[in-house]
């Protein structure tokens, strides 16, 4: 729920064509900008989905958040050349959300 809305702002940044963002244009994964704000907008709006289903214990929502945080870690990584001090911590949170979602797990029992 946190990575979700971070994505999200700044895919409508990346749709606004806002000047924030550096263009390159020696970089493999070359996109416009609104590409760009289009993708973060979707993986921003399927995080959340996932984030609200591992919040009301729906059986698939661990599964889902761990798909779509190693699709918004990978967007991150390719993100970087244009905005690197948002892609950083957002790829680092990503990694905590991955660990978290993967180690910890409350079952049936209550948790012993």
């Amino acid at each position: 729920m946190l990575s979700g809305p971070l994505s999200i702002l700044v895919g409508a940044s990346g749709i606004a064509e806002d000047n924030l963002f550096a263009v390159s244009t020696r970089y493999v994964y070359r996109f416009d900008l609104t590409a760009w704000g289009v993708i973060h907008l979707v993986v921003g709006v399927a995080l959340v989905v996932a984030g609200l289903a591992i919040l009301t214990n729906k059986s698939w929502g661990r599964g889902a958040g761990v798909a779509v945080t190693g699709i918004s870690m990978i967007t991150q990584f390719m993100f970087v050349p244009y905005y690197p001090a948002w892609a950083i911590p957002v790829m680092a949170l990503d990694l905590v959300i991955l660990f978290a979602l993967t180690r910890f797990h409350v079952g049936a029992d209550g948790g012993r």
